[in-house]
């Protein structure tokens, strides 16, 4: 016996109950299951109102995923991507400047662990981190083998 086909507002739930999503990505995968006469904005606007869908929680899920893995410009355009913008994108840019460099570090670490000797393996090592999204300059105090301290 097949099983039941599930509603539009069944199946947005099942989707949210595993991993948080974003208007936009949960709107397009709703799309494809959308017949003639359902409304899917509706069934956003509704979810939103009933504090199921959240573009918050989705940006914060988002950047505790990726951003141990990830520079900054690389989680940006991702949050950019599933339709986040605006003053929301700015406050989580200002969040995750602050870490950057130690995240860069962290990563270099777990990939490298060993400063370069020549100029090949530190151009690799540069490219990896900026491959990853990192910004020049924390990818470039991550390869000296973290932060400089100045206590004494």
């Amino acid at each position: 016996m097949p099983a039941p086909q599930l509603s539009l507002k069944g199946r947005a739930l099942r989707y949210l109950s595993m991993r948080e999503h974003s208007r936009l990505e949960l709107g397009r995968k709703l799309a494809r299951y959308a017949e003639e006469g359902d409304d899917v904005e509706a069934l956003l606007d509704f979810l939103e109102k009933n504090n199921w869908l959240s573009q918050e929680r989705f940006a914060e899920s988002l950047i505790n995923r990726r951003a141990a893995r990830f520079g900054n410009s690389r989680v940006m355009a991702e949050l950019k991507s599933h339709g986040v913008n605006g003053d929301a994108l700015a406050e989580l840019k200002a969040g995750l400047t602050d870490t950057e460099t130690a995240r860069a570090t962290e990563v270099w670490q777990r990939k490298f662990g060993t400063v370069a000797l020549d100029a090949a393996e530190r151009a690799k090592q540069m490219r990896f981190l900026l491959q990853r999204g990192f910004s020049q300059r924390a990818a470039r105090i991550a390869m000296q083998g973290g932060p400089e301290d100045d206590e004494f």
